[in-house]
């Protein structure tokens, strides 16, 4: 069952230049309400590596940049 965001990672992602594709992700992700957990399942890594990566404070690993531009781009064709 998915609660949604808090005000406080939607705060904190706001807050950060899109420039990185986590942030990116999670601009995407809280828009459709797409649950962290099955976004860390596709991804294959913790749910705390992706609200980092929505927060900022960590960017995506560079073994990662194409899973994660491919699933941006597979969640902005459901806006």
């Amino acid at each position: 069952m998915s609660y949604g965001y808090s005000a406080r990672i939607i705060a904190a992602n706001h807050r950060q230049d899109d420039s990185s594709l986590g942030v990116k992700l999670g601009r995407v992700c809280i828009a459709l309400d797409i649950p962290v957990t099955v976004v860390a399942e596709k991804m294959g890594v913790s749910k705390q590596t992706i609200y980092n990566w929505f927060m900022g404070a960590y960017a995506p690993h560079a073994s990662c940049k194409a899973t994660v531009e491919a699933l941006i781009l597979d969640l902005d064709k459901r806006k």
